[in-house]
């Protein structure tokens, strides 16, 4: 039995970690993916393992991710030691861009795409409270908020405009339905 990666996309600001976290903590098993990215760790910011450009492209030439991709000026990848748990049937979580979601379908049986919303307002309110950009950049991240996903990517949608206790419920409850 082959695990699912599961995708978690969606606009800057809408709670993509957050929610990943609270899934992995409502469901046994379900793992949350610990990224590479090319930018320093930053106090509340998403968990990652910071690396620079010359060690991301040293570990990408020796195959140690299963996926990478390049996004705002940032190289981020998912290393294939965190995926492992995919061949144990168990379902994975990782905050990917849109961009990557076409090569992440190609690679993983079982994709699916979990697309987190919120109002613009809501948006542009956690951008300034995590106190992290100017208002210039903060404009520019909800520019982008309201793009699609790419042609053919299908995905579940998901409102995490309030407590993240419900978008995860609600993420739950799509998948992984309860058979009658």
């Amino acid at each position: 039995m082959s695990g699912r990666l599961v995708a978690v996309v969606g606009p800057s600001g809408v709670g993509k970690d957050t929610v990943i976290a609270a899934l992995a903590a409502r469901r046994a098993g379900l793992h949350a993916v610990r990224r590479v990215i090319t930018r320093p760790a930053l106090p509340g910011a998403e968990r990652h393992e910071p690396v620079s450009e010359a060690e991301f492209d040293r570990r990408e030439a020796a195959g140690d991710f299963a996926l990478a991709w390049r996004a705002h000026g940032l190289a981020y990848a998912i290393p294939t030691a965190e995926i492992a748990c995919l061949a144990d049937g168990r379902d994975a979580l990782a905050n990917l861009s849109r961009g990557a979601l076409p090569a992440a379908r190609a690679r993983f049986p079982g994709f699916v795409v979990l697309h987190l919303t919120a109002p613009p307002e809501v948006l542009a309110a956690r951008l300034a409270g995590r106190g992290r950009e100017s208002e210039t950049e903060i404009a520019a991240r909800l520019a982008r908020a309201d793009r699609t996903l790419p042609d053919g990517i299908e995905a579940v949608e998901i409102d995490n405009s309030g407590p993240v206790g419900q978008a995860a419920d609600a993420a739950l409850a799509r998948l992984y339905p309860v058979r009658a």
